[in-house]
């Protein structure tokens, strides 16, 4: 069985319980403390940081890393695409999500980057610029690659459900991503990979 070690407000974490209750599988979540992590997960993981799968003698962290293994291990939803040039541009697109977007994330969930205000509102500045720019794309789609739901929208629902906790607005331009974020938050295996931290970060 799958043993997923899950900070219980990570927003990484967070991803790959919600591919995990998407897939409909058998699976243990242990909740770890975010601010008192046991030993043994810098021992499974040498950053030290969660989430972490253990399957077997498999050790994987990154959650990218273990929400692609997860899918390829039990293709059925199939969330990556099975055509290999739109798998390779999703990956360029995970890739530039965690570039443009979620290194700002790691800003506004660093316990001593937020003793820092003004790092914290260029964070929240710059994940408001690049959010509004997926806004078109969301005007015309139901999901970012189209009609399908992908791991592209496992990746970005976390940080959609906490940009009230975070403190970010969007423009009033930007009202496709909040119909978006609606479509993929009442998805049953998103409100099912909630923990009670996360439910209570957005009214």
């Amino acid at each position: 069985m799958m043993i997923l070690y899950s900070g219980t407000t990570c927003p990484f974490s967070h991803r790959c319980r919600f591919v995990l209750y998407e897939k409909g599988m058998d699976f243990e979540i242990r909740d770890i403390d975010l601010y008192n992590k046991p030993d043994d997960i810098s021992v499974m993981n040498p950053y030290g940081q969660v989430p972490i799968l253990v399957e077997r003698d498999l050790i994987l962290y990154e959650s990218n890393i273990i929400n692609e293994y997860i899918d390829e291990r039990f293709p059925h939803p199939q969330l990556m695409p099975a055509d290999p040039v739109m798998r390779a541009r999703t990956r360029l697109f995970l890739y530039n999500f965690e570039k443009e977007l979620f290194v700002h994330v790691s800003v506004l969930e660093d316990q001593v980057a937020r003793a820092d205000e003004k790092r914290c509102a260029a964070a929240r500045s710059a994940i408001r610029d690049r959010l509004s720019q997926l806004a078109p794309l969301l005007a015309k789609n139901k999901y970012l690659l189209g009609d399908e739901f992908s791991m592209l929208d496992v990746a970005m629902a976390p940080l959609l459900w906490r940009l009230e906790h975070y403190g970010v607005d969007l423009p009033r331009t930007a009202a496709p991503i909040q119909k978006y974020a609606e479509r993929v938050f009442s998805r049953p295996a998103y409100i099912e990979a909630l923990t009670p931290s996360e439910k209570v970060m957005r009214r």
